[in-house]
């Protein structure tokens, strides 16, 4: 009886992962239908090539404020709308999930991949590191730790995706990060409020709504 049980729990606990993964694959293909929208409208702006890095200045409350309102303008003249995300310090995190699952609610694992992506390509990103790499890895692991430039990098390589940013910068509008070694499946949007917040970007016309996780767990 016991070895029935153990094997019932089994197949139960793979069948679960396979539920899991299947939503997964659904909902990502669902909404890269949705892609493009954005990309239209900032046609007509070159992107600035990306470069990796940490987060190191953070702006005055008189620098943060005229970056907040410059990012307020341009999401006005291209017809734009953030949705908005917590700044509990999972922000990067939160947006990266909406986009990817219409949800912000899957922060932890989207922090988990991009973790693992450090992790397991260490030459990749280490140089772009200023201290301890596995210091570094092991605080981003932590929920609330802030996301930067290079786990920008790293969630593009991870997700095969193209990263945009419509940034809140006096000389820098968008940023564009591609993934490393292979061509992009879809494309993320976010704005950046300069080393103070990110949000999920959508076309004014077609913000949707917020879903709710539709399993407790998350596999991917």
């Amino acid at each position: 009886m016991m070895g029935d049980s153990s094997s019932s729990s089994s197949w139960s606990s793979q069948t679960d992962t396979q539920d899991d993964r299947m939503i997964a694959l659904m909902l990502s293909e669902e909404y890269t239908k949705l892609d493009g929208a954005v990309g239209r409208r900032l046609s007509n702006l070159a992107p600035v090539p990306h470069v990796p890095r940490i987060n190191s200045y953070i702006p005055n409350l008189n620098d943060a404020t005229l970056d907040h309102q410059r990012l307020l303008q341009r999401l006005n003249v291209y017809g734009l709308c953030e949705l908005k995300v917590s700044g509990d310090g999972n922000c990067q995190f939160r947006a990266l999930s909406d986009q990817l699952y219409r949800s912000s609610e899957y922060h932890k694992q989207v922090r988990g991949e991009v973790v693992k992506q450090l992790k397991d390509n260490r030459t990749i990103y280490e140089s772009y590191v200023p201290m301890k790499y596995k210091r570094y890895y092991k605080r981003m692991a932590k929920l609330g730790e802030w996301g930067d430039h290079i786990t920008l990098q790293a969630a593009a390589d991870r997700f095969a995706a193209k990263i945009c940013l419509l940034t809140s910068f006096r000389d820098t509008c968008f940023i564009e990060i591609m993934p490393r070694d292979q061509a992009p499946k879809r494309e993320l949007w976010l704005s950046f409020w300069s080393e103070v917040h990110y949000n999920s970007l959508y076309d004014n016309q077609a913000v949707p709504v917020q879903q709710k996780p539709k399993r407790k767990h998350w596999l991917f």
